[in-house]
């Protein structure tokens, strides 16, 4: 597995204001796969979201990486989502308890600008990844 993080956030690195970033987040969440109405049941729902988000972290054995999948009724978190799994997909789950995701919004400009609510969430989600990731790496 290859992870992606550096390749789908050089847009938004680019951008010189926060409305082309927040353009290019929202870019970046119609292009993650829509998630079947299915798997959208409350037992996949994040806690601490005030949007809704779906999220199923599994742990593929055979790549010895995390695979993350999931979705959101709003538009700026569903890209926020798609930016969070490409930071942590592909990866083991000890490189997963390395990376400090705030730091690497913080590096693309994002998080002065999250309302409280919106942090909030990114921080339910990221969570949500690491606690699977602590359990896998012991």
């Amino acid at each position: 597995m290859i992870n992606t993080f550096n390749l789908v956030t050089d847009p938004i690195k680019n951008a010189s204001a926060w409305q082309q970033k927040y353009r290019e987040i929202m870019l970046l969440g119609k292009k993650l796969p829509l998630l079947p109405d299915a798997l959208k049941t409350d037992d996949a729902l994040v806690p601490g979201c005030e949007s809704k988000v779906w999220m199923f972290v599994e742990f593929d054995l055979t790549e010895n990486a995390l695979v993350v999948i999931g979705d959101s009724d709003t538009r700026i978190v569903k890209g926020l989502l798609a930016l969070i799994l490409a930071l942590y997909n592909g990866l083991t789950p000890e490189q997963v308890i390395n990376i400090n995701a705030y730091e690497e919004f913080e590096k693309l400009g994002l998080i002065s600008h999250l309302s409280a609510s919106r942090g909030n969430g990114v921080k339910a989600m990221v969570e949500k990844i690491q606690t699977l990731a602590k359990q896998k790496a012991r």
